[in-house]
């Protein structure tokens, strides 16, 4: 006998005051509404109902029962209608949270294609470099990028490698010289990320040992396009991901600077809340992404 029949049968009972009524409304006989109620009492091992010629109702371990039961079958209820949804096509409003220059450079032209083979949707992004708390802030789902973090609130699926270089234009290294160790940094202007007035430091991981190098130089900001841009106008050497220079290095304009040496790797990956979970926008999204990202990222080639 299906428990979830006798769980229904038993929340009815109380709601309707008795085996009859609740019968009525469930289009049962009142002999098999009862029979659902005793297997289940009989499966717990305990009186869920006092039963009475006039009225019927709960004992106090089938009212602490019925609560949790009312939380089952509506937790069921959404998670049915859920996957009968996968199959419709989604609607409504979906608010998203990325990185600026992945955003604007990635994530923007991805977004508009997902959106033309699914117009019934909307997409409200919002581009911040600020490390945000999704929940509290209320986004359906987020882009970051980081080294991957198992939380219990969140579900975390990965999209691709954000592999960052050491770069640098001709133009720099032909007249300032090309590094052949991380110790050699502390002699060139190197464009970071941070405030001029702190001490900056990039952790790099060679063959040979790891390194921590204090670097500072004429340019730092918190964004990764500025820069890229100061690099390629020969003002120093950077650490950037290949997401931001891969149309630099393929045409040549910035170049890898210690090629075996690896800043701690990181990767790009979404994050939504677990209640997100059997969203068909969410769902759909996210395996779009995958898809786009996850093979060889076109930054890669």
């Amino acid at each position: 006998m299906d428990k979830f029949d006798s769980i229904r049968a038993f929340t009815q009972v109380v709601v309707s005051g008795g085996f009859a009524a609740a019968a009525r409304d469930m289009g049962l006989s009142r002999s098999a509404v009862n029979k659902l109620v005793i297997s289940l009492e009989n499966d717990l091992g305990v009186q869920l109902l006092h039963r009475s010629t006039r009225v019927v109702t709960p004992t106090e371990t089938g009212l602490a029962f019925y609560q949790r039961c009312v939380e089952i079958l509506a937790s069921l209820e959404e998670a049915e209608r859920s996957i009968t949804q996968l199959h419709q096509e989604p609607k409504g409003q979906l608010r998203m949270n990325a990185p600026m220059s992945f955003g604007t450079l990635h994530l923007s032209p991805a977004l508009a294609d997902f959106l033309v083979q699914y117009p019934d949707l909307r997409v409200q992004l919002t581009l911040s470099d600020r490390f945000i708390d999704p929940i509290e802030e209320g986004f359906d789902i987020t882009v970051r990028i980081a080294e991957p973090q198992e939380t219990a609130s969140l579900i975390v699926h990965s999209l691709a490698p954000a592999q960052r270089v050491l770069c640098a234009s001709p133009t720099y290294l032909e007249h300032h010289g090309t590094p052949t160790h991380p110790s050699e940094l502390h002699h060139h202007s190197c464009l970071h990320y941070g405030q001029l007035a702190v001490e900056n430091q990039w952790r790099l991981t060679g063959l040979d040992q790891e390194h921590i190098i204090s670097v500072k130089g004429s340019l730092c900001s918190n964004n990764g396009e500025v820069l890229k841009d100061a690099a390629v106008q020969g003002l120093g050497i950077t650490l950037l991901p290949r997401f931001i220079i891969g149309d630099e290095l393929q045409r040549g304009t910035l170049q890898v600077v210690l090629p075996d040496y690896h800043p701690p790797e990181l990767f790009i990956y979404v994050i939504y809340p677990v209640n997100r979970h059997l969203s068909t926008k969410i769902r759909l999204l996210v395996d779009f992404l995958q898809r786009r990202f996850g093979r060889q990222p076109a930054w890669d080639l």
